[in-house]
């Protein structure tokens, strides 16, 4: 980051930087002033990681210079309110500089990193905003191949999606990194065509769309694996099981995952049904409903369950069949087989503790003692539990949540797949953002402990709360919290109401935590 120093911070004699804003592995991005006209922008300086000549400058044919020159080209083509602004590109020492809209805000995978899942309305908009933004791209003959959450930013003062990072762009009759072999994009995130050396396409950043998608509402893709030969063998064979959360969304989440381009669904069918939602809560005959996603013997139209040709044709997956900047990245990495199981939790990164060995899938239903001022419920979700009476059920994926009829006080149930770390590590991290997420957060403890054989971890504290409700008062509100690994999923429960009534709450907490039991959901097959 010498140039920085060695200009003093100014650039071309006209934007002077004043602070770094993000680093990712091909370039930083600099806050700056442009002097000139007096306003504030976004500087991007290429990273040469001692690819430069002797002098600086780029060498002639050096792929990290044609990314940059590339990346200014691509936007420069696309004129949207949803794609980043290219302000000017110019040349410092040989080295190229992007000069963009300075967006104020961050990037989908801060929020997602800091606050967990968004909402299926929230995952709606910003796929509607994005579905626009592409198709304005597709339009100038733009491909942007690396959508993803960091490629996603969301501005504080106006909520707009700004799609940015157009670095590995393809533009239509122009040369790209993929012509010379090599690999590029975000595994996780690339459609099974351009994993398995096809043709590329408008329908391969709609692919995508949807995996990004999935990370919204859930934080994590279907295709997360610990290794990016399972990654690989996820995409391009493995049956595809969107998250419980996608629910509300189900129909576009699926439509956009079809592994077949020319039967995957299009941008206009995408953003009518996702307006369609946000204007009625449902799609078709989806809706919040009350439970996790199902996974119908059928599928959607878009995403039968019988595999298609595509799927027939790389069922068996080899390196020779991935292209050669991928083939290449595996057998260095020593991953070329699959394998991997998801990671990544809406509370922070939980992770999996070995906990007692279950042999058995858990019963259709379990029998509950509700002690007097409780009633027994079996949760489509796929638990069972005493609930205090007058408590009313809420799916708010991924979390099931019981409200007090005045709303003051509310038990939630979150289900979702164990992460490296433990339940201890969880709610740690949890813990750890929690002074920006609950105001007036204090009075707080986290301790290992056990639930029923299982290790787990509790977290309790005091946190100012906002109003809830109509009618509903603020103030301080005390929360007690268990996290714990069982049969293959990571369980947390958690009471939270009134700090005046600290002693009420802690006694629901105690009957729910003493009364949970896992039965089988009713979207098991």
């Amino acid at each position: 980051m010498g140039t920085f120093a060695a200009h003093d911070g100014l650039i071309a004699g006209r934007y002077r930087l004043s602070g770094r804003i993000g680093r990712g592995g091909m370039g930083t991005v600099w806050r700056a002033t442009d002097e000139l006209l007096e306003r504030q922008v976004a500087v991007k300086e290429l990273h040469m990681d001692g690819g430069e000549g002797d002098d600086g400058t780029c060498p002639a044919g050096l792929s990290d210079c044609d990314r940059t020159l590339r990346e200014a080209r691509a936007a420069a083509l696309i004129s949207h309110p949803n794609v980043v602004a290219l302000h000017d590109i110019v040349v410092q020492d040989g080295r190229p500089w992007i000069v963009m809209e300075l967006v104020d805000g961050r990037a989908l995978s801060e929020l997602l990193a800091a606050e967990g899942p968004v909402g299926p309305r929230e995952t709606a908009r910003i796929a509607i905003a994005l579905l626009s933004a592409l198709r304005a791209a597709h339009a100038r003959g733009v491909l942007h191949r690396d959508i993803k959450p960091p490629n996603v930013l969301l501005e504080t003062a106006t909520g707009r999606v700004v799609l940015t990072d157009f670095g590995v762009a393809q533009v239509r009759g122009a040369t790209t990194i993929s012509e010379t072999g090599a690999f590029v994009g975000s595994p996780e995130y690339t459609a099974p065509e351009r994993m398995s050396g096809g043709s590329a396409g408008p329908a391969s950043d709609l692919w995508s769309l949807g995996v990004l998608m999935c990370a919204a509402l859930s934080g994590v893709t279907p295709f997360h694996r610990d290794s990016l030969g399972g990654i690989l063998h996820a995409v391009v064979h493995d049956e595809i099981r969107p998250p419980a959360a996608a629910a509300p969304l189900l129909p576009v989440v699926q439509g956009l995952l079809e592994r077949d381009p020319a039967r995957r669904m299009g941008a206009d069918e995408a953003e009518r049904l996702l307006r369609g939602y946000l204007a009625s809560g449902r799609i078709g005959g989806s809706g919040p409903g009350p439970g996790p996603a199902p996974y119908p013997p059928g599928g959607s139209p878009y995403n039968p369950r019988g595999r298609t040709v595509l799927m027939a044709a790389v069922a068996v997956v080899t390196l020779a069949g991935v292209g050669a900047g991928l083939a290449v990245l595996l057998a260095e990495r020593g991953e070329a087989g699959a394998g991997g199981r998801p990671a990544q939790v809406s509370s922070g990164p939980l992770g999996r503790s070995p906990g007692p060995p279950v042999t058995r899938e858990p019963p259709a239903s379990a029998p509950v003692r509700a002690p007097e001022g409780y009633h027994a419920v079996q949760d489509p979700a796929g638990f069972a539990l005493a609930v205090p009476d007058g408590f009313t059920r809420s799916f708010e994926p991924p979390r099931v949540f019981y409200y007090a009829p005045d709303r003051q006080t509310r038990l939630a149930v979150v289900i979702q797949d164990p992460q490296p770390g433990g339940a201890a590590a969880a709610l740690r991290a949890s813990a750890a953002a929690a002074p920006q997420r609950y105001p007036g957060y204090r009075a707080a403890t986290v301790r290992e402990t056990t639930r029923k054989g299982y290790p787990a971890a509790s977290w309790e504290f005091t946190w100012d709360g906002p109003e809830v409700g109509a009618g509903g008062a603020g103030g301080a509100l005390r929360t007690y919290d268990t996290c714990w690994d069982e049969g293959g999923k990571m369980y947390e429960v958690w009471v939270a109401g009134p700090e005046a009534k600290a002693a009420r709450t802690k006694r629901h907490f105690d009957v729910v935590l003493e009364t949970f039991v896992r039965i089988r959901p009713v979207s098991s097959p």
